[in-house]
């Protein structure tokens, strides 16, 4: 917590504590000037000095991979000609760029904040410290300098200028790391990424395996430039899921890496956390070049949900059914309008009621009592319910030809644009 200088009008003296706004200091008191500028004189060694408690104390410093003890030492040297130069001039505090861009250097390092603070806390004691120590023994230095230098140190005004220019250099790094990471999943979609060594080097800058297996998950948006599933990635992250997202016109679509071959239930599970959303899942596929198929497929799934638009996650169905149509959905919309016009032309109500139960007929491989049970109806109310099609359509649901057919149509149906008119 910071302290906030109120001048004592009786003793026309400010008490010790930390500036919010170091760049208002006061001058400094003159007496400390032949102080500072004899440690001036010292700015090399004290400088590296500090370097090395910084080094000994703050955990990110230590080793050479991170920051070089040079490195280090230079900026240290810097900082202690910036505050004693200006004690020595008498002078407030100016000259912060040094301090900001530390905070950009270290930010762009991937530095924790909280160690950056930290090392400037430790060269600010360090520091006041050596000042200390020498103003005690000169001349002319009372207890009253010493409590208005306290007035004027600026260290923690370096510390703020550094934290400020770090965090502005972090939300930089952050949005050109999302960009780029939306690019490279826009890529995968799309199919340009072929090339082994591009997709190796993609699946790292993504934070996926190189290798399988995957899923893609395609989410309807509630508004353009919404996201379908906030937090999706996070929450992926906490059941040991590694994915990549990127917002397209209309959906919320990622990839996401499977703990194991069969691990996709883990995935329906979490996208089940999400009650508002409609999500269609791929099946498993093992290279990041099967991406833009699995894309498709995933988009089948969701178009796929039942259509008065409730929520749910629906997996596609990996049938050869399912398969054929995904891969021919021109012929197989061509076959829905040849077996199911008579029925697609109903009036929507009964329409919608007699494909409902074709589909959970389908759905209860061919079992009535199951259907019923899933409709909530009588059974004889499905029997009478399938008649109509078979009559409509001229195929009987006891011939497995004319079962294929219907199948066949039924999937082409929940393609987007082969959707009856509403």
């Amino acid at each position: 917590m910071r302290v906030v200088l109120r001048h004592n009008t009786a003793t026309g003296r400010q008490p010790v504590g930390n500036l919010p706004d170091m760049t208002r200091a006061p001058a400094p008191p003159a007496e400390i000037a032949p102080v500072a500028a004899a440690l001036l004189d010292r700015a090399a060694e004290l400088g590296c000095r500090m370097a090395r408690r910084i080094r000994a104390e703050v955990a990110h410093y230590r080793g050479e991979e991170r920051v070089p003890f040079g490195e280090l030492t230079a900026s240290c040297r810097r900082n202690t000609e910036l505050v004693l130069g200006r004690l020595a001039d008498g002078d407030a505090l100016g000259g912060l760029g040094q301090a900001e861009e530390t905070g950009r250097r270290r930010a762009r390092q991937g530095a924790p904040l909280a160690e950056l603070l930290h090392a400037y806390r430790i060269g600010s004691e360090f520091l006041w410290s050596e000042l200390a120590a020498a103003a005690r023994t000169a001349e002319g230095v009372t207890a009253d300098t010493i409590v208005a230098l306290g007035a004027w140190w600026v260290n923690e005004g370096l510390a703020a200028a550094a934290g400020d220019a770090y965090r502005q250099a972090a939300v930089e790094r952050l949005l050109r790391r999302e960009t780029e990471r939306s690019v490279l999943v826009e890529a995968l979609f799309t199919g340009m990424l072929t090339d082994p060594t591009t997709l190796w080097e993609t699946a790292g800058v993504l934070g996926l395996p190189a290798t399988g297996p995957f899923v893609v998950v395609a989410a309807e948006v509630p508004a353009p430039g919404r996201e379908a599933l906030p937090g999706v990635e996070s929450r992926l992250r906490a059941e040991g899921l590694r994915s990549a997202w990127r917002l397209l016109p209309g959906l919320h679509a990622g990839v996401v890496a499977l703990a194991e071959p069969d691990g996709d239930q883990a995935v329906l599970a979490a996208l089940g956390r999400f009650p508002q959303a409609r999500s269609g899942v791929s099946p498993a596929y093992r290279s990041l070049t099967g991406t833009p198929r699995a894309l498709r497929l995933a988009r089948l799934a969701l178009a796929g949900l039942t259509p008065d638009r409730a929520p749910g996650v629906a997996r596609f169905d990996d049938s050869p059914v399912a398969l054929l149509v995904a891969a021919a959905p021109d012929e197989a919309r061509r076959i829905a309008r040849t077996v199911l016009e008579r029925v697609t032309r109903l009036p929507a109500a009964e329409r919608d009621r007699l494909l409902e139960t074709l589909e959970h007929w389908y759905a209860a491989a061919g079992s009535v009592a199951e259907a019923a049970r899933s409709l909530y109806c009588h059974r004889n109310t499905v029997r009478y319910r399938l008649r109509r099609p078979e009559e409509l359509t001229g195929r009987s649901l006891r011939d497995p030809r004319a079962v294929a057919d219907l199948a066949v149509a039924l999937r082409a149906l929940r393609l987007p644009s082969a959707a009856p008119d509403r």
